[in-house]
């Protein structure tokens, strides 16, 4: 059984235990359960608790926290300040940028040196660049030592950096030369030159790059972090494999949001009006597109007034053909994450997306001339060649449909990527948008060239 951490320290937080003892219990439990556990009290009970715990555990605990902002204005300046200088620099940043900017540049001026320094570079890049996400938490050692001076400068930045499996060398001038694994300057002799340690030719990403173009550049090399590099070659930070997760996340969420019709992440702290915001651009072009829709449908009054019962089928077709281009778009999006996707390789995936359309249509129109034939038949009185001729009308209009869908759901992102454009902002609405206005171009053609100018039925 899993146990519940979070309740296990509300039971201690609220046993009334000496105050020593509460903190030597907290001790034993991780920052991240603190964390769940802090945001279930009361505001009282954590202003008590924050001195029991201690500057630097409340920095652990705050990395945690999604939201740090109502929990910094429970400190005075003075603490708040202390908290973030012991945070590191990427989580400091984070959590400032929680903050409205009086407050924001209250705590910053506060800070200790070295933390003002570190936390005003980050500040200093904008959310969707890569230098926004790195740390300045690292091992950085000279590429003119020794093994020896190279061991004994690691003992002594371990003290104030954990992120202690990769050292990153430099020169001089402060340019990134390359990297050392840890477990390769463990196991050198002393005699042994550093240079052969060092490896050169180690990937990086550099500070101003786009979050969105270089994170699956980084994912693929699955490194336990990665140097970031200024324009200059200098040594700026590094991403960590933590950073890449919370990244890789955020990008998901983005793109889960795009496909959804909205311009941005929501989340339940926002306010109506900037929920609005979010969803009011697209609902607008869809109110378009979907007045088109509606236009394209009145065109065909004429085969509703002589033939009412195809209405009944409109929805079918329609949700139909909005289920396969948006599956379409799905893989597609997916398939484009690859960098290195060939042209052959996308006349690949049209292909495979128009046949599987084509297989799944025709199985579809099997089974809607047999069920609707059926079912027009017993409960619309209509004759059994009339039923079957409608029901088939259907099942063609499926497979067209599908089909026609397919190629929507694949070509679209396919264009938005050729073009620059996040391939996610071809979302689910608008794919289902363009595919009712083919569905109804198709279903109601087939009516009306089928059944009512060659077959004469009314």
């Amino acid at each position: 059984m899993q146990k519940n951490y979070v309740q296990e320290i509300l039971n201690i937080i609220h046993g009334n235990i000496p105050q020593a003892e509460l903190a030597e219990k907290l001790s034993d439990y991780h920052e991240k359960d603190l964390a769940d556990a802090l945001e279930a009290l009361m505001p009282a009970e954590r202003k008590s608790l924050y001195p029991i715990l201690g500057v630097d555990e409340v920095a652990e605990i705050f990395a945690y926290l999604d939201d740090a902002e109502p929990y910094l204005k429970e400190l005075s300046r003075d603490e708040a300040a202390k908290v973030i200088s012991n945070m590191d620099s990427d989580d400091a940043a984070d959590a400032l940028e929680d903050l409205d900017e009086i407050d924001k540049g209250e705590i910053v001026n506060k800070l200790d040196r070295d933390s003002i320094e570190d936390v005003k570079m980050l500040l200093s890049y904008s959310e969707d660049e890569i230098g926004s996400k790195m740390t300045t938490n690292y091992i950085r050692i000279k590429n003119d030592m020794t093994i020896r001076q190279a061991m004994s400068e690691l003992v002594k930045q371990a003290g104030e950096n954990d992120n202690i499996s990769v050292l990153y060398v430099v020169d001089e001038n402060e340019h990134f030369y390359g990297a050392i694994d840890l477990k390769d300057l463990i196991i050198a002799r002393a005699e042994d030159p550093l240079a052969e340690l060092i490896v050169g030719s180690y990937p990086y990403v550099t500070d101003r790059e786009k979050i969105s173009d270089c994170i699956e550049r980084i994912v693929d090399y699955a490194e336990r972090s990665l140097p970031v590099l200024n324009e200059a070659g200098k040594l700026m930070g590094i991403i960590t494999s933590s950073d890449v997760v919370e990244l890789v996340d955020d990008e998901m969420s983005d793109d889960y949001a795009k496909l959804g019709g909205l311009t941005g992440e929501e989340d339940l702290r926002e306010s109506v009006f900037e929920s609005v915001k979010k969803r009011l651009p697209w609902l607008t072009a869809l109110l378009f597109l979907g007045m088109l829709v509606s236009s394209v449908v009145g065109a065909f009054e004429s085969v509703v007034a002589v033939l009412p019962v195809v209405i009944c089928f409109q929805s079918m077709v329609l949700g139909m053909a909005g289920n396969v281009g948006t599956q379409s778009l799905a893989v597609t999006i997916r398939v484009l994450v690859d960098e290195n996707l060939t042209v052959s390789k996308k006349f690949q995936l049209l292909w495979k997306e128009v046949r599987v359309g084509l297989l799944n249509g025709t199985i579809l129109a099997v089974m809607a001339l047999s069920f609707l034939g059926c079912y027009i038949h017993f409960f619309k009185g209509y004759a059994w060649n009339t039923a079957l001729l409608l029901s088939g009308c259907v099942g063609a209009s499926l497979v067209v449909a599908m089909v026609v869908s397919s190629l929507v759901g694949t070509l679209v992102p396919m264009l938005f990527h050729k073009i620059h454009i996040d391939p996610a902002v071809a979302s689910g609405p608008l794919i289902t948008t363009i595919n009712d206005l083919v569905a109804v171009v198709v279903y109601y053609g087939l009516a009306m060239v089928v059944l009512i100018d060659l077959f004469h039925l009314a």
